[in-house]
């Protein structure tokens, strides 16, 4: 792309942005109070570009000032001090032209928003489970540096303290585009506790990460969902369970099944179960046709076979590898106490030096 096509887009920008301020300052969007969120939320996705194009502009202005000035003026002393205003406009000027480029790159829509994380151990028996707690904590410890709130939405614990699963919800400032990149299989290879021989084995655990679905972006008709209830399955005991407060929510479209036992009462089962459905359902009609959904799904978390990764945590070595970038980290210890930031800023320029690549190709 070149820079004058680049400007055509900023200038589209710009007019959309004003647009924007007519449409939120006008009595009638701000008496319906959800079109005036939805258009308030793009003006302010638009305003830092919108306000670095309107420097750009000034700033060339103050070069096309300077230079004619240079070519008018003789005065020794006013020559000098336009040279080192043309000299620092310049070098703003080329500062604001890559950042505009990087602020034309699409924003993924779902970037500001929670997550539903859902963590399952896969090859490796109880190894795979202890590995998909691990990660638990590893996130829990990341959001907490984050300032993120985390609220578990189910789990189900194995015998030896390990996750067969755990869903949560993570709530907070850019969660979407801080952890989309965790979704897949995670490789670990350590001496299990169990193993007596100190054998190093490989085992997996997958990581789904599915953006909340908004109730203006997915409505869900009630007859689509068949909602079956039954005794939830306790430790036994007083705990015994004598009500069917258990809630099994199937969406018939899409065959997305949703089962919530971890609550006491139906109710708040129901409202979990109906946060995950509309996450799940959302995420698959974002794939226009099902062979789209299956094949990305499979992308993206994987089976959990051993040869399917996205990232390797060697224990014996301390080493952490992400495959995708080729980045390699000899601080798994700190990694897995929730100190992620290296590994999610090199994703994340990875991604963007992509895109700004096809942008610069169109």
């Amino acid at each position: 792309m070149q820079m004058n096509e680049i400007f055509d887009k900023l200038q589209a920008v710009a007019d959309r942005y004003d647009e924007l301020n007519e449409l939120i300052s006008d009595p009638e969007v701000i008496a319906d109070s959800q079109r005036f969120m939805k258009l308030s939320k793009e003006e302010g996705s638009l305003r830092e570009t919108v306000e670095k194009y309107h420097e750009y502009q000034t700033v060339t202005q103050t070069i096309k000032d300077d230079e004619e000035l240079l070519r008018e003026t003789s005065d020794p002393e006013l020559t000098e001090m336009t040279k080192e205003e043309l000299a620092e406009s310049k070098a703003r000027q080329a500062t604001l032209e890559k950042e505009l480029e990087v602020l034309l790159i699409p924003k993924d829509p779902n970037d500001d928003k929670n997550i539903i994380m859902e963590i399952r151990g896969a090859a490796g028996g109880d190894e795979a489970s202890l590995f998909a707690a691990d990660l638990y904590g590893m996130y829990l410890r990341y959001a907490e540096k984050q300032g993120w709130k985390v609220e578990i939405i189910d789990q189900t614990e194995t015998e030896v303290g390990g996750f067969k699963e755990i869903a949560m919800m993570i709530t907070g400032e850019n969660v979407y585009s801080k952890l989309k990149f965790e979704n897949g299989a995670h490789r670990v290879q350590r001496v299990p506790v169990t193993e007596s021989a100190g054998r190093v084995h490989t085992s997996t655990a997958t990581v789904g990460v599915m953006p909340e679905a908004e109730d203006v972006e997915i409505e869900i008709d009630p007859k689509d969902i068949r909602v079956d209830v039954y005794r939830s399955s306790g430790a036994g005991g007083q705990h015994i369970n004598k009500t069917s407060s258990a809630v099994r929510m199937t969406h018939l479209p899409t065959g997305i099944v949703v089962a919530m036992q971890d609550e006491r009462s139906q109710q708040q089962n129901r409202a979990k179960a109906m946060r995950i459905l509309k996450a799940r359902v959302y995420d698959y009609y974002q794939q226009k046709e099902q062979s789209a959904y299956d094949a990305q799904r499979k992308d993206a978390i994987g089976t959990g076979d051993r040869s399917e990764r996205i990232r390797t945590y060697n224990y014996p070595q301390n080493r952490v590898t992400d495959h995708r970038i080729g980045l390699t980290l000899n601080k798994l210890d700190k990694i897995m106490a929730g100190d992620l930031d290296d590994i999610v800023e090199a994703l994340m320029i990875a991604d963007q030096t992509q895109k700004l690549e096809q942008l610069r190709n169109e």
